[in-house]
């Protein structure tokens, strides 16, 4: 029977999508090969970059952390999640105004700092100048309870001028004085808005890692995955992914659309060429699903990935459900004001 044109074109599309997906999850063949698996019930571990550091593949999230109204809860919350197997921590200067990094720092300091111990610690810097980079390490290091800070990230890279404002501004200078000093050991960067600025972000500095949108949408709208991901790699840099079900409060706008389950997403993620995974966790049952996930991790095989892209194309093209490429909508309060958006 011979197949219309509309047919043909979706054939083709299929076998693309078959190819990039296939292809993507052998360019991640070099650090899903260094993927080690924990004794027990401990979660896979993968290479940092080249930091030297092993960290689990899925990473605790700050802001969802905070969002937690009992703080008590969010306290076992993060006990738990150590005693498990996610030895790597999110946070943010300006998460939930500082109480995501002051409840944190309640935990890791609890019965004589033994979870701090456990933990990889990431936080992230908001101002671009040297005088606020330093006043936010400081206040980030008393709010975490912590003397040095594991992963420093430079926040919401996602303006044109944000690579340019790191330098003339004095902020990145300021933040690799801080890491002389050994408050901080490791530096990175983050953004979730384009591929093209987080380019021009990676040739200013020699860093160990990069934070960025991983998802099933990314895929097909100004990829992430595509674009930046091989950049970082063959540099050297630790990738972490985050708004792996889309971003939001609770279960993810890719995974509240129907676009793709919680189990989709992740797996897509993690079979992705990162380190971990960033994951927002606001009860014991998400911290239980997530963790199953990944403790019995197997990358998505070459159908397994067409079939997913088949079932995500039709949803994913126009970015409605990643707007935070799109808009400013989804950019901290902080981020606006700074660039003149009140």
């Amino acid at each position: 029977m011979t197949m219309t044109f509309a047919e043909e074109t979706r054939r083709e599309f299929l076998h693309d999508s078959l190819t990039a997906a296939a292809a993507a999850t052998l360019g991640a063949g070099s650090i899903l090969a260094a993927q080690d698996q924990q004794p027990g019930e401990g979660l896979p571990r993968r290479p940092l970059g080249r930091t030297g550091v092993r960290v689990s593949i899925l990473c605790l999230g700050g802001w969802h952390i905070g969002d937690i109204r009992d703080k008590k809860e969010a306290i076992r919350i993060m006990h738990a999640a150590l005693d498990q197997g996610i030895n790597f921590f999110d946070n943010c200067w300006d998460y939930h105004d500082g109480g995501s990094e002051e409840i944190m720092g309640q935990a890791l300091a609890a019965d004589q700092g033994k979870w701090r111990k456990q933990c990889f610690l990431m936080t992230k810097v908001c101002a671009r100048d040297a005088k606020g980079v330093r006043q936010q390490v400081e206040q980030s290091l008393r709010r975490l309870r912590t003397d040095v800070i594991d992963l420093l990230q430079m926040h919401e890279i996602n303006w044109d001028n944000d690579p340019e404002w790191v330098i003339e501004q004095g902020g990145l200078a300021e933040l690799l004085q801080l890491q002389k000093e050994g408050k901080v050991r490791f530096v990175g960067f983050t953004g979730h808005k384009s591929p093209h600025i987080h380019l021009k972000m990676l040739p200013i500095h020699r860093w160990d890692t990069v934070q960025m949108p991983i998802n099933v949408c990314d895929h097909f709208y100004r990829s992430f995955v595509h674009e930046v991901v091989p950049a970082a790699r063959k540099a050297g840099i630790g990738v972490i992914g985050m708004k792996t079900m889309g971003g939001g409060r609770t279960e993810g706008k890719i995974v509240a659309a129907g676009v793709a389950t919680p189990e989709e997403c992740l797996r897509y993620a993690l079979s992705q060429d990162v380190a971990s995974v960033v994951s927002g966790i606001t009860s014991m049952d998400i911290l239980q699903k997530n963790l199953a996930v990944a403790r019995n991790f197997r990358p998505l095989t070459a159908e397994e990935m067409q079939r997913l892209a088949a079932k995500v194309k039709p949803h994913a093209g126009d970015g409605r459900h990643e707007r935070f490429k799109s808009t400013i909508d989804f950019d901290g309060p902080y981020h606006r004001k700074q660039h003149g958006f009140d």
